[in-house]
């Protein structure tokens, strides 16, 4: 296994660390941010890192080109449900529940459209947009872990409220894109 597919990995072994730090929040305490926090970074450093890494070495694979948005919506799906369950704890922190719902929703419209390629012997790189959005919505989710549990002004909730919507309209906008940019594959597997 290449270099940039052990960082894929490692992203997708720090899933399950951040849930279970998570559910140790009552033994933790409010460091648990903090720790969630510094999990996210790291592994979505290692997005950056693989993607530079497979670039410049030339060493882009089929299994790279799959696992690496999956790690992407493994871990932004496990934060963005972690902080939507906390919302109900904690309702400075907005993430109702219907955010993870709109953003899965999109991924697995995304990951389909993706299976019928590959039935079709076609891989679909991701789009520009949908990199925006993932790197909006990391930044988001980097915000809820560093910043709202550390302060109590409404205005840094009015900006995480706000951020939560940029992300979702960025969701769906590069949702749209990607199904009309790929409609014809949708077609002619019908």
């Amino acid at each position: 296994m290449n270099l940039p597919n052990k960082l894929t990995m490692i992203r997708i072994i720090l899933v399950p660390v951040m849930i279970i730090i998570y559910l140790l929040k009552d033994l933790i305490g409010n460091p648990v941010y903090l720790i969630m926090g510094i999990i996210f970074v790291i592994a979505s450093f290692t997005d950056y890192l693989d993607g530079k890494i497979a670039r410049k070495r030339n060493i882009v694979t089929t299994f790279g080109k799959f696992i690496d948005p999956l790690a992407d919506k493994l871990l932004v799906m496990a934060a963005l449900l972690i902080l939507a369950d906390n919302f109900r704890f904690d309702s400075t922190m907005w993430m109702p529940f219907w955010v993870p719902i709109i953003i899965l929703a999109r991924e697995f419209i995304v990951t389909s459209i993706r299976l019928v390629a590959v039935g079709g012997g076609k891989i679909i790189a991701a789009s520009n947009l949908g990199k925006y959005k993932t790197a909006l919505t990391m930044a988001t989710i980097t915000y809820y872990l560093f910043v709202l549990p550390n302060v109590s002004h409404t205005i840094f909730d009015i900006l995480g409220i706000i951020l939560v919507g940029l992300s979702v309209i960025m969701t769906l906008i590069s949702g749209f894109d990607y199904f009309m940019k790929n409609k014809n594959i949708i077609l002619e597997s019908i």
